[in-house]
């Protein structure tokens, strides 16, 4: 049984094997030559692994800089880890994480099949850390059994449909089509920060439009830009943290000035591979997908990983990681100054990833000033929110540990919240959650209906 639980989460916790079997599906649902299934879907799943590589470069080089910037300011507290709070909710959580992601999978699909949430979402391991939640409070909440499976399954297939849907307008916005979604539970954070970067930089022109003198022309290389810019950021931290600390603490056997020059432009490297792994994946899973939606689920589209969106925006990439980090760390701050009782240290993993997103989010509405002032606002946000969920999880065993991005702490902190009210309050919300889409298609689908009815009648009444 355990072999099979673990098979299970293994195989739905890959996104390139996911990817892999819509792209098929999709190619074989169009009738395509058995060569052109072939190559598409070998593409699609090579074009994610890519880009999961250029994820674990930047993971890699991120590390040891996250550790250097800890002991070079003193800083201790909680660094929110998605990774590290599943790995220890599965070792109890296990099969009830593995039966809630299928049953929550299955939802996601339903959902999108009849209501207006038409969103198919793809990013696996996402999808494992928010089962791996949801079972935690359900099951701690006094759900068991049948019922934990079904309702931690339906309440996952309902955020799956619901954040894609949210961030889908500023999608459009992002990518000039309609034609692919967001897969990343962050999407609260991206969804404000582009609010306010509608508000805050009306007139300003895109970070992709700056202008660099003659003689800097050569930053308007992403790679080069990017290189150069934690070339300075990983030199100073490295000296502040001084070179016993890395020799002693993390092993590092070269000159440790030559250390933080390679991990910074092995940064840049892991960013550009992503780059490309998203290029090679959007190009085959679009016109792939459409025959998935097409004879499964009409009109669905795919809701993929946030780095899908960095391509559109790469100079947004760096101003949002880099001004998302300054926003936590102005964030941990404050929360000294006040005295408070748990501290979130800046991760500087999450600041990357979902501070690029927000970066790219802001100025798709604000410019350069919007990125600016919507990735602050992100790295504030994610390192207040986790304070929401650090008293539930500490109620549920898991004190000092934390997950990082935004949806799960407002998901988690409302099902906590719930869980530890009453059993009975927790099931008929979720019920409720459920029933929303559905009924917002009935209700629509009654409307549109009637229009044409309305329509035809004003018309002929005019001739």
């Amino acid at each position: 049984m355990d072999a099979v639980i673990q098979f299970v989460l293994d195989f739905l916790g890959t996104p390139a094997i996911l990817i892999g079997v819509i792209i098929l599906v999709g190619l074989i649902a169009q009738k395509k030559r058995s060569t052109e299934v072939l190559r598409g879907t070998f593409k699609g799943i090579l074009g994610f692994l890519i880009l999961g590589a250029g994820a674990d470069v930047v993971v890699g080089s991120l590390n040891p800089f996250g550790a250097m910037f800890q002991e070079a300011f003193n800083m201790s507290g909680v660094v929110p880890n998605n990774e590290a709070i599943t790995a220890t909710a599965l070792e109890d959580y296990g099969a009830a994480t593995a039966i809630i992601m299928v049953i929550g999978m299955a939802t996601n699909i339903l959902i999108a099949r009849f209501s207006q949430l038409k969103y198919i979402f793809l990013t696996g391991h996402h999808t494992l850390f928010m089962a791996a939640l949801i079972a935690v409070v359900f099951k701690v909440g006094g759900l068991d059994g049948i019922l934990l499976y079904v309702l931690g399954g339906l309440m996952l297939g309902l955020v799956m449909s619901f954040f894609p849907a949210l961030a889908q307008p500023y999608m459009r916005k992002i990518t000039g089509k309609d034609n692919i979604a967001l897969g990343h539970f962050s999407t609260v954070t991206y969804v404000i920060s582009a609010w306010i970067g509608s508000l805050v930089g009306k007139n300003s022109k895109s970070t992709e439009d700056i202008k660099f003198p003659k003689g800097l022309a050569f930053l308007r290389d992403t790679s080069v830009a990017i290189g150069l810019t934690m070339l300075v950021l990983y030199l100073i931290v490295a000296l502040a943290a001084g070179p016993a600390f890395l020799v002693d603490e993390l092993g590092v056997e070269q000159n440790f000035l030559i250390f933080a020059i390679i991990q910074a432009i092995t940064f840049a490297a892991g960013v550009y591979i992503i780059l490309q792994g998203v290029r090679m994946v959007i190009d085959e899973i679009v016109p792939a997908f459409k025959g998935f939606s097409d004879k499964i689920v009409p009109d669905a589209k795919p809701a993929l990983d946030i780095p899908i969106v960095y391509p559109f925006a790469p100079t947004a990439v760096l101003i949002g990681f880099l001004v998302s980090f300054l926003g936590g760390v102005v964030g941990l701050g404050f929360l000294i100054a006040v005295g408070a009782e748990n501290a979130i240290l800046p991760g500087v993993v999450p600041h990357f990833f979902v501070g690029a997103g927000a970066g790219v989010f802001a100025n798709a509405t604000g410019g350069r000033l919007g990125a600016f002032i919507g990735a602050f606002f992100n790295g504030l946000a994610i390192t207040f929110l986790p304070l929401l969920l650090l008293p539930v999880l500490g109620d549920l065993g898991f004190a000092q540990t934390t997950f990082g991005d935004a949806d799960f702490t407002i998901v988690g902190s409302i099902l906590g919240t719930l869980a530890t009210y009453h059993e009975a309050a927790l099931i008929i919300a979720v019920l409720v959650f459920v029933s929303l889409p559905f009924l917002h298609q009935i209700f629509f689908a009654s409307k549109r209906t009637d229009k044409p009815a309305t329509e035809s009648s004003g018309t002929s009444s005019s001739k």
